[in-house]
């Protein structure tokens, strides 16, 4: 089995260049946001930590295919980049220092294209994640200076810390009563949003989170440092990986309950 380690330095690589480009431009008075056609936002920070990003990665690795937010996808082949230059737009344009910017790499696979490499970089917060698949996950400073981290143990829900983003998508997509009778079957409950809770799971600081609606880019590199941290990352469906277009991540112990609770009901 390939072990991913010259990719994993790879990303980090370009997550550092990346968080030159993005902590540059962050609160800068004069930024320039546009609103794209689904209505979210997007700065001049996000297009050229992309940019930036696609133009490494064509030196590097340029048999590999890309796909970011920004620009699409460009290439074919049995490997594929995703990148999420800033995930956590809305933060980063109003000056809360809660974004990242994500990378991951996937493999072509019998059920789809699945993470082997993640890269999670929070330089406002002074964090980043990482995991290639087969070698554990870690947070630190740099890929020299790593802490394994791994999901917390908690096997009840009454003892559980339950992280979300926002009400809305919920009660948009018909879940929201659900999702209500989740929140109060645990012992605490916080919207900290965007990549943030997949990370707290990943350290075992949360045990369970859970999106309605997410794009790729917005679960990749998410799925295999949970994955590796020794948690679960599905659909809401259940589908194993980041594939269902909404997510649930847990510590595995909690995971049937999660999904029981948010999951399509007949």
């Amino acid at each position: 089995m390939p072990d991913y380690l010259d990719d994993l330095r790879l990303a980090h690589a370009l997550a550092d260049a990346a968080d030159a480009a993005t902590t540059a431009r962050f609160q800068a008075l004069d930024l320039k946001v546009e609103t794209k056609p689904d209505m979210t936002p997007v700065s001049e920070a996000d297009k050229a930590a992309e940019e930036l990003i696609r133009d490494r990665l064509q030196r590097a690795r340029p048999r590999d295919a890309v796909l970011g937010e920004e620009y699409g996808v460009e290439g074919t082949g049995p490997r594929r980049w995703v990148v999420d230059p800033i995930d956590g737009t809305k933060n980063y344009v109003r000056g809360v220092p809660v974004w990242a910017t994500l990378i991951a790499l996937m493999e072509e696979a019998e059920d789809g294209y699945q993470p082997v490499v993640g890269v999670v970089s929070a330089p406002a917060l002074g964090r980043r994640w990482w995991a290639a698949k087969g070698h554990g996950a870690f947070t630190g400073r740099d890929l020299a200076a790593g802490t394994p981290i791994h999901v917390s143990r908690v096997g009840g829900l009454a003892d559980a810390s339950f992280a979300y983003s926002s009400l809305s998508g919920w009660e948009e997509r018909g879940r929201l009563d659900g999702f209500l009778d989740l929140t109060r079957q645990v012992w605490r409950t916080r919207a900290y949003g965007d990549f943030w809770p997949y990370m707290m799971v990943a350290e075992g600081a949360v045990d369970i989170c859970a999106e309605p609606e997410l794009s790729l880019w917005d679960m990749a590199a998410n799925a295999i440092i949970v994955t590796e941290a020794g948690g679960t990352f599905t659909g809401l469906d259940g589908r194993p990986g980041p594939h269902s277009g909404d997510a649930a991540a847990s510590n595995g112990l909690l995971h049937d309950e999660l999904l029981g609770y948010l999951g399509p009901r007949p």
